[in-house]
């Protein structure tokens, strides 16, 4: 399985689609799956954990797979609400401020767009965040 094979394509699809709406975002093809930036930095990765492997994934998620796992970033309360929401959510040790999601059938497309953009908008630099249109609320 390649990289840009190991996610199925739907799932890519509707998160480029969120993604590149975001003002400079670029996707490119991760060490396996996909990733979308702003500027060098990356604010959204999905890639499938398949037979354990990658491997920090899998421990993370607390799974062999074969499951698709999306990363992104949060902050305040938020971060705090996702860290002990549990499932589908889990906490990666990489880095403080990085959630995972395991997407599963039952996904929220809706609190999939607002959670990338948020993730987007903690990583990106104030001018460009600033840029970002947030419903009302």
């Amino acid at each position: 399985m390649t990289a840009a094979e190991d996610v199925p394509p739907e799932i890519v699809a509707r998160l480029r689609a969120v993604c590149l709406g975001l003002p400079e975002a670029y996707e490119e093809q991760a060490w396996v799956g996909t990733r979308w930036r702003v500027r060098s930095r990356t604010f959204a990765h999905v890639l499938t954990v398949d037979a354990g492997w990658p491997p920090a994934y899998a421990r993370a998620a607390a799974t062999d797979g074969p499951v698709t796992v999306l990363t992104f970033r949060s902050s305040g309360p938020d971060l705090d609400a996702l860290s002990v929401a549990g499932d589908p959510f889990f906490r990666p040790v990489w880095a403080p401020n990085i959630v995972g999601m395991l997407l599963g059938a039952a996904v929220d497309w809706d609190e999939m767009a607002e959670l990338l953009t948020d993730s987007y908008c903690v990583l990106a630099p104030k001018k460009l965040a600033a840029l970002v249109r947030r419903p009302p609320g």
